[in-house]
C-alpha cells in the first residue's frame, strides 16, 4: 500500500498533463508575434505613407506659390525699371533741352552786346540787327521746346496717376 500515494500523485500528474494538451488544442492557438507587428507595421506605413502624401502635396502648393510670388515680383521689377529707364530718358531730353536753352539765350546776350555798342558809336549795323532776331526766335523755340519737354514729363507722370484713380471709381 505504500506504493498507493505514490502511484495516486503520478495519475494525479499525468491527468494534469492530458488536461493542459487538452486545452491547448481546444483554445485557438494565439497568433505568431510577427503576424501582429506585421499588421501595426503595416499600419503605420500607410498612415506614414499618408503623411508623406499630404506633406508632398503641400510642399508642391508652397512651390507653386513661391513660382508665382517670383513671377509676379520679376514683373514688378522688371516695370520698375522701365519706368527708371523712361524717367532717365525725360530727364536726358529735359537736359538736353534746357542746355541748348541756356546756350542759345548766351548767344542772344552777346549779339544785344554787339547791337547794343554798334548803336553807342551810331553805326547801324543790319547784319547784327538780322543775328539778334535770329538769335531771339532760336531762345523762342528753345525755351518752346524745353517747355514741351517738361509738360511730357509731368503727363507721364500723371497719366498713371489719374488711370489708377478712374479704375478706382469704376470699381
Amino acid at each position: 500500500m505504500s506504493e498507493l500515494p505514490e502511484l495516486e500523485t503520478r495519475i494525479m500528474a499525468a491527468l494534469a498533463r492530458i488536461k493542459a494538451g487538452v486545452a491547448a488544442q481546444t483554445s485557438p492557438a494565439p497568433a505568431p508575434a510577427s503576424d501582429v507587428d506585421a499588421d501595426a507595421l503595416a499600419v503605420q506605413v500607410s498612415a506614414l505613407t499618408a503623411k508623406l502624401d499630404e506633406e508632398q502635396t503641400a510642399n508642391a502648393q508652397l512651390e507653386e506659390r513661391v513660382k508665382l510670388l517670383k513671377e509676379r515680383q520679376d514683373g514688378k521689377l522688371a516695370e520698375l525699371e522701365s519706368n527708371v529707364d523712361a524717367g532717365r530718358a525725360r530727364s536726358s531730353r529735359m537736359d538736353r533741352e534746357l542746355q541748348r536753352l541756356r546756350q542759345v539765350n548766351a548767344e542772344l546776350r552777346d549779339i544785344n552786346g554787339q547791337l547794343r555798342g554798334a548803336l553807342s558809336e551810331g553805326v547801324s549795323e543790319p547784319h547784327l540787327v538780322n543775328k539778334a532776331m535770329l538769335a531771339e526766335l532760336e531762345a523762342l523755340r528753345a525755351t518752346r521746346a524745353a517747355d514741351a519737354a517738361e509738360m511730357d514729363a509731368i503727363l507721364e507722370e500723371l497719366t498713371p496717376i489719374i488711370e489708377r484713380e478712374a479704375a478706382d471709381a469704376t470699381g
